[in-house]
């Protein structure tokens, strides 16, 4: 039994529905290394049928709290303070050595890891220091990804909430961009070329991440347990979007393999509102995630955002501009980030646009042309802006284009 001056370790695991992550749970439990554990299982159901299958599958029983149920809701949100809760009480029983926690097909990961990390403050018990959080599993659906590849269509298979809505690409996306091992499960169902160009695109989403290939959620216990390769800043910093924005890489190396590649776009100038939500509504089917920041014409005290995960792209408000605020705020961003005076617009501040787009079998300089054309010309930038109709939502982010069902 572990030491009650030891934190206790903590395995998180996310993945869509469908993607495995109950099979992979219970081959960990199943294995020949000996583990004395929690397992945490968190459905959005109001029956919590992966517990269910926990228990049958496993040594762990309910009845004993070696299995806690968390059902109707996300432990990244909703749940929050009620999994700290529970795993507060079974810190102070201390009769086990490891915590896993399955989290719900469309829980965000981050929000999770920080109330592990960071604790939360609607909870009473701070996880700090009893808890450590030691590694972030993302299961990925090998079979799903790959007919998305063939069919230009979504990127997660059709499965649907307990809301009656398909899981969000978005929350696969933030479920590859933020993790520490990548498990890409049912391989045997993907031919091993169509495999590796999978590989490709997650490499380019999550360079950070340790990618194993696994068939009905077989791994080996060692690759996700007492890793010790969690750490949030890191992990928060490193998703392959943010990297191409601070370093960009060799894309070139990874087109000619792969078909995969990768750049960003950025302007000085405002976009057309207009032209740019059409041309967000409609990019490439090759492109599967575009992220980060743009100046819409008109909205000069808002930054405005992109995030296209898959066939969902939503654009909208997202930011302040550090030049709309007083000065006195300014002065203090400057002193934080001396990095953001480097690229000052003496008349527009920091206001403008950097995109990444990510992607396999796309024509790269027709997008750049038509984001270019989407940039106000020298006669428009004389105009009133705020007589251009507005397409975006006043206060957040609006869906643009969504894979049809």
């Amino acid at each position: 039994m572990q030491s009650n001056n030891n934190p206790i370790p903590v395995t998180i695991l996310s993945g869509s529905l469908g993607a495995g992550k109950t099979t992979t749970l219970n081959q960990i439990l199943s294995s020949e290394r000996e583990l004395n554990a929690a397992v945490l299982v968190n459905d959005m159901g109001e029956v919590n049928v992966d517990a269910d299958l926990v228990e049958r599958e496993s040594d762990l029983t309910q009845s004993d709290d070696e299995i806690i149920e968390m059902s109707n809701g996300c432990i990244c949100c909703r749940l929050r303070g009620d999994m700290l809760d529970e795993v507060g009480r079974l810190a102070d029983e201390r009769d086990f050595e490891y915590l896993l926690v399955e989290s719900s097909g469309i829980s965000e990961p981050i929000p999770v890891a920080q109330t592990f990390a960071r604790g939360f403050e609607d909870a009473e018990f701070d996880p700090t220091g009893v808890y450590e959080l030691d590694t972030m599993v993302s299961v990925v659906d090998a079979h799903s990804f790959w007919q998305g590849f063939d069919s230009g269509q979504a990127l997660t298979d059709d499965s649907i909430d307990p809301q009656g809505n398909r899981v969000p690409e978005e929350a696969l996306m933030d479920q590859i961009e933020f993790c520490d091992v990548l498990l890409l499960n049912k391989c045997d169902l993907v031919p091993d070329a169509e495999l590796e160009e999978i590989e490709a695109v997650l490499e380019t989403l999550q360079p950070r991440a340790k990618i194993i290939r696994t068939e009905h959620g077989a791994v080996d216990p060692d690759d996700v347990l007492d890793t010790g390769r969690f750490d949030f800043d890191r992990a928060s910093q490193s998703a392959g979007w943010m990297r191409e924005l601070q370093e960009g890489h060799d894309h070139e190396a990874a087109a000619a393999e792969h078909g995969v590649t990768s750049f960003v776009f950025d302007a000085g100038w405002p976009f057309h509102p207009e032209r740019i939500a059409d041309l967000f509504a409609d990019l490439p089917d090759g492109i599967i995630r575009a992220k980060g920041f743009f100046w819409s014409a008109g909205r000069e005290d808002i930054a405005m955002g992109l995030d296209k995960a898959g066939q969902s792209v939503r654009a909208g408000p997202k930011g302040t501009w550090i030049a709309s605020l007083p000065k006195a705020q300014q002065e203090r961003y400057f002193a934080a980030r001396p990095e953001i005076k480097e690229n000052w617009d003496e008349q527009w501040g920091d206001r403008g646009t950097e995109l990444v787009f990510i992607g396999r079998e796309f024509d790269q300089k027709a997008l750049v042309k038509q984001l270019e054309d989407c940039v106000l010309s020298e006669a428009e930038m004389d105009e009133n802006w705020n007589e251009y109709p507005d397409p975006f939502g006043p206060d957040e982010q609006r869906e643009l284009a969504l894979a049809d069902d």
